[in-house]
């Protein structure tokens, strides 16, 4: 059995969704960060980036949300998450995954986790200010360029869905509104009528 080890508020989420969509039987362990869980010598054993998500799969361990998205829709081949019989399908959706792992999430992280890159109290003030504009502008060009509509890819339900569905959702954290983005609004909404995104946020409250 698979096991994905994740943390609440954070891109787990987008794996645990892709998962439950795939039907996949997989234990879920929710690290407490408060406790620095992911820090500790069991954990760290598993991943040594000491983050999350990573998923545990009989040839080993899997990290980084786009490769586990990747290889759920490839373990999964009959959920239909990706289109794998095109080679340039495959190549949009991996990189509209890439974007938000390499800019957009990082763009979002800067305000909160600022202290990963700099010690000063001024330049952890000047990336609280500039980091959810980075984040805004990353976000209109995802609604002017890359939201087909209804979902990521167009017609076809894939693994950028869970990933566009959570980054989304931290918009308001940063004191964005989604309102000025109508395409990832409407994508974000059609989401949560989802029963596997119900599912897993219902298992998320439930601790």
């Amino acid at each position: 059995m698979l096991k994905l080890f994740t943390a609440t508020g954070t891109i787990g989420l987008a794996c645990e969704i892709a998962l439950e969509e795939a039907g996949a039987a997989c234990e879920v362990v929710r690290m407490n960060f408060a406790d620095n869980a992911q820090r500790q010598p069991d954990y760290l054993a598993i991943n040594p980036k000491s983050r999350v998500p990573a998923l545990v799969c009989d040839q080993g361990v899997i990290t980084e949300a786009p490769a586990i998205l990747g290889y759920v829709a490839q373990a999964f081949p009959g959920a239909g998450l990706a289109p794998l019989g095109d080679a340039f399908a495959m190549a949009q959706v991996q990189a509209f995954n890439s974007y938000l792992c390499s800019w957009v999430h990082p763009a979002a992280a800067h305000r909160h986790r600022g202290y990963r890159w700099a010690d000063t109290p001024a330049a952890l003030a000047d990336m609280r200010e500039k980091a959810p504009k980075v984040f805004a502008e990353a976000m209109g060009l995802i609604e002017a360029e890359y939201v087909r509509g209804p979902w990521v890819m167009g017609e076809r339900y894939t693994i950028c869905d869970p990933y566009l569905y959570v980054v989304s959702s931290w918009l308001p954290r940063d004191g964005i509104d989604m309102a000025q983005f109508p395409k990832v609004a409407d994508h974000f909404a059609r989401m949560g009528e989802r029963a596997a995104v119900n599912a897993v946020l219902a298992r998320v409250a439930a601790g």
